[in-house]
């Protein structure tokens, strides 16, 4: 469903996208990186409002989000597109590829929800602020339903969506990719200073978890770790961690990560966090 787009400026004959720190600059006729803008004749567009990629209902753990009702069940759907392009995404055939979609709209949403007795919706699998339009609807909607509306993010977005979108959120689990801008730039095609002012904001505003995917010879470095667990616990201790055990996928060959090794990391996260996990073991 072709909609207008929110956060955008013109540019010249193209369109500067604001959505995300990539402030893709897009020719007329053409889209942006993440597939998800258009610009059509000095207009900018989402040509995936509502597209979603899959319907399921999971456990609320799977999320993963273990101090936010953590015993229910949460449906879950997603987009076809994201921001970033991690040479090692676990979902590379719906983030990164064109695939098939269904058209649910916000009220469809709800009706489901109210017919089915959900309590709560995950926005996931990909990279929702790719969806901000659609989920930006959806959320006002279940939010004033007394549905609970969850972000599985990236945290690559820009401060003023993310502000606009939060009051509407009662949860986010924000990946926490590596704790430099190396491994960002090289690996993901993103930044990191962004995701960190994501985190900040998000913390302060509602209940946030953070997943830490472990990859050994790249973002296992143990000076590193012990700022990015400095980071979380200057912010609150109480934060919860899921460091995720991380296999060979999509363009990266890199062996599994060790098991030990990452038991290892857990008891340092430990004398940082009070609420450490492992995932994927």
């Amino acid at each position: 469903m072709k909609k207008t787009a929110l956060f955008w400026e013109k540019s010249g004959d193209d369109i500067k996208c604001l959505l995300c720190p990539n402030y893709c600059l897009i020719p007329p006729g053409k889209t942006s990186r993440c597939r998800s803008r258009f610009n059509d004749n000095n207009t900018l567009y989402t040509d995936n409002y509502g597209s979603t990629i899959s319907l399921s209902l999971d456990p609320m753990r799977k999320k993963p989000l273990y101090h936010f009702h953590p015993n229910d069940y949460i449906l879950s759907l997603g987009a076809n597109s994201c921001n970033l392009l991690c040479s090692f995404c676990q979902n590379y055939s719906s983030s990164q590829e064109k695939c098939n979609t269904v058209y649910i709209s916000p009220d469809d949403l709800l009706i489901y929800c109210q017919k089915k007795n959900i309590l709560h919706v995950a926005f996931t699998y990909t990279e929702p602020f790719t969806w901000f339009e659609y989920i930006y609807e959806a959320a006002t909607l279940l939010t004033a339903n007394n549905i609970s509306a969850v972000l599985v993010t990236n945290g690559f977005v820009n401060p003023e969506p993310l502000k606009m979108i939060l009051p509407f959120i009662s949860a986010l689990n924000i990946d926490l990719k590596a704790f430099s801008e190396k491994f960002y730039t090289e690996i993901c095609g993103g930044h990191f200073e962004p995701v960190l002012e994501t985190i900040r904001t998000a913390q302060a505003k509602t209940h946030i978890e953070i997943t830490y995917l472990m990859i050994e010879t790249l973002n296992d470095d143990l000076n590193e770790l012990h700022e990015m667990f400095s980071f979380i616990k200057n912010l609150n201790p109480n934060i919860p961690l899921h460091i995720s055990r991380y296999f060979p996928r999509y363009k990266m060959k890199i062996k599994e990560t060790d098991k030990e090794k990452m038991y290892q990391v857990a008891e340092i996260a430990k004398t940082y966090l009070n609420f450490v996990y492992l995932g994927n073991i």
